[in-house]
């Protein structure tokens, strides 16, 4: 039921817009939920909760469901239910980058096991959710506590080659990866279940109108309110409840009042009208990405990072950068009608402690560009790169290759047609994270 204290409806409207906001990454990581750990029909199904599933082989531009790929690693992807009791998380010593990303149901990072934060040595790493209040076992390596009872592990792995000697070892690393109960990995008896949910069949249209509210509501009931949680986000609960949208999963909207539905409708729109000017004012990734520590309660922001990709890594990991225009201002730049360069002067080179990579986009969709190469991206460590003569490297983005030779060994194929190309370095440098360095203009010949 509707509390009369809302019966102002600018402030019912306004409430569903900010809920709108809030809630819009829970629901699109509902969305990756259910099609992942729920749809068994599902091509992207991964076997249910507490199972990986790998990719065995590089993305390309035949994968047209996925967006942004990248195409330096190969994903894992897993999803854990955490009411009845936490899990383990186990990765095997190897000497190739890799991370595996813990996020929460609004799609921030609770904790990152990987070479950057972990190192490359062997390790059993605890998660537990916001109901365990155990003491954690002799042996393991770290513990990540979450606010949400439902939590997603997103792993990314080198890929260092695409020969099939290659791929088998990725894949050698990737079966090391191990999800165990604690129970199982303690040896001691195992909880009574969770009770198991009535989860909601998901439709892309629930995220267009008041339906929304209804799915919000049930997945309130695995996200928890808890001191962890900034104010803003413990005020606009309350404001909820008044709505009837407690966590409950009783949420239904068709017995509420004309009036007040007319008003949560337009309060929606008003929410999607402000994640669609958000996006169109974006000009970079910077703190889009990250944990609930460093994202605090910007929720249009964490909507925002939601709508682009959901569950990028922290800056800190992973540095995005992207050329969207060109440096005569044309946005987006276009391959028909004109080729392209990227100078890196010799002490410009892209900082990374681990390895960096210029990945080429086709517009719109953001798919992988067909080419005779076979080549989507160009990084530091592509074998053949031919430095200029002062030690600087210069990228060639063009449709058509290059008859130079050395320009074609520098080729990144674009389409015929306009582009983007992503900037991705892992482990930057604290220039790259300071803004000390800068990616060079994309010029046009």
């Amino acid at each position: 039921m509707v509390n009369p204290a809302l019966v102002d409806p600018a402030t019912i409207r306004a409430t569903a817009a900010e809920a709108w906001i809030r809630g819009h990454p829970v629901l699109r990581t509902y969305r990756t939920l259910y099609a992942q750990a729920l749809d068994e029909a599902d091509p992207g199904y991964v076997g249910g909760f507490g199972v990986f599933r790998h990719a065995a082989r590089p993305a390309t531009p035949a994968d047209t469901d996925a967006v942004t790929p990248d195409n330096d690693t190969l994903p894992s992807h897993a999803w854990l239910d955490l009411r009845a009791e936490p899990w383990v998380l186990s990765v095997p010593a190897q000497d190739r980058y890799h991370v595996l990303a813990v996020h929460e149901l609004d799609t921030l990072h609770a904790g990152l096991i990987g070479s950057r934060t972990t190192g490359q040595d062997a390790g059993d790493y605890l998660v537990a959710g916001p109901d365990w209040h155990g003491e954690p076992p002799p042996g393991l390596h770290g513990v990540i506590r979450t606010t949400t009872r439902l939590v997603g592990i997103v792993g990314h792995t080198r890929l260092t080659g695409t020969t099939p000697a290659d791929l088998a070892a990725l894949k050698a690393v990737q079966e090391q990866y191990r999800l165990r109960p604690l129970h199982e990995y303690a040896g001691t008896p195992a909880p009574a279940p969770a009770p198991e949910p009535l989860w909601p069949v998901w439709r892309d249209e629930v995220l267009e109108g008041v339906e929304f509210l209804t799915f919000l509501d049930f997945l309130l009931g695995f996200f928890p309110l808890t001191d962890e949680l900034p104010p803003a986000e413990t005020e606009l609960r309350g404001r909820l409840t008044d709505l009837g949208i407690d966590g409950r999963g009783e949420f239904e909207p068709a017995v509420l009042p004309l009036e007040v539905r007319a008003e949560l409708d337009r309060g929606i729109a008003d929410g999607r009208a402000r994640l669609t000017r958000a996006l169109a004012e974006l000009r970079d990734s910077a703190g889009l990405f990250g944990t609930r520590e460093q994202l605090g309660a910007d929720f249009l922001r964490q909507a925002v990072a939601a709508e682009l990709g959901p569950y990028g890594l922290p800056a800190e990991e992973v540095w995005y950068g992207r050329w969207a225009a060109d440096s005569e201002g044309r946005r987006p730049p276009n391959a028909s009608d004109r080729d392209h360069l990227i100078r890196f002067a010799p002490d410009a080179l892209p900082p990374a402690r681990f390895f960096w990579s210029a990945t080429m986009y086709a517009l719109p969709g953001h798919r992988l560009v067909d080419n005779t190469l076979d080549r989507y991206s160009v990084g530091g460590d592509t074998p053949g790169l031919v430095r200029d003569r002062d030690g600087g490297l210069t990228l060639y983005v063009q449709h058509k290759r290059p008859a130079n030779a050395d320009h074609s060994a520098n080729w990144l194929p674009a389409p015929d047609g306009p582009f983007a190309v992503v900037l991705r370095i892992h482990g930057p440098e604290a220039s790259v994270l300071d803004g000390r360095w800068q990616p060079p203009p994309l010029t046009p010949r």
